[in-house]
């Protein structure tokens, strides 16, 4: 619009000072009519306000989008740590466990092997380091006498 704070002018001075005063004013008109035509395209400033909130929506999907990637990387690294803590927590109770049968087996050994007369001790060591042959050949013996008294020769 026009500036007030310019003092007003009295007058040209000649046909060229006219001229140019003309020229002046109608370039402010110019503007002063662009600014109005611009207040009165409401479509034009939607547009212009929906592509700006288009940017700003855009712009906030890429930082949700890296937020939630951020906070994916950092739940996985929690995990991962939990799981090699769990793992190493069952590694440890899987050596006690296995120390604890050590032990136990040999005690159980000791025991047996103990309390078997001298004679049979070798045996029953035999059938101790070689179970699965022990059971078959007992398997056999029981068929053999279950098959025996089942059946009777006359």
């Amino acid at each position: 619009m026009t500036d007030k704070a310019a003092p007003a002018q009295t007058g040209a001075k000649g046909p060229d000072e006219l001229r140019r005063q003309i020229e002046r004013t109608r370039s402010e008109l110019g503007r002063t009519v662009e600014e109005l035509a611009g207040k009165m395209d409401v479509k034009g400033r939607a547009r212009a306000r929906a592509a700006d909130l288009r940017d700003k929506a855009g712009a906030m999907t890429v930082q949700l989008r890296s937020t939630a990637a951020q906070a994916g990387h950092t739940v996985q690294e929690k995990a991962t740590y939990a799981g090699h803590k769990v793992q190493d927590r069952a590694v440890k109770a899987s050596h006690s466990t296995q120390d604890t049968a050590r032990s136990t087996g040999h005690d159980l050994e000791h025991r047996v092997v103990g309390g078997v007369p001298q004679p049979a001790r070798p045996l029953v060591q035999a059938a101790m380091r070689h179970p699965r042959p022990t059971l078959l050949i007992g398997a056999a013996l029981v068929t053999v006498v279950v098959v025996g008294w089942r059946y009777p020769k006359k």
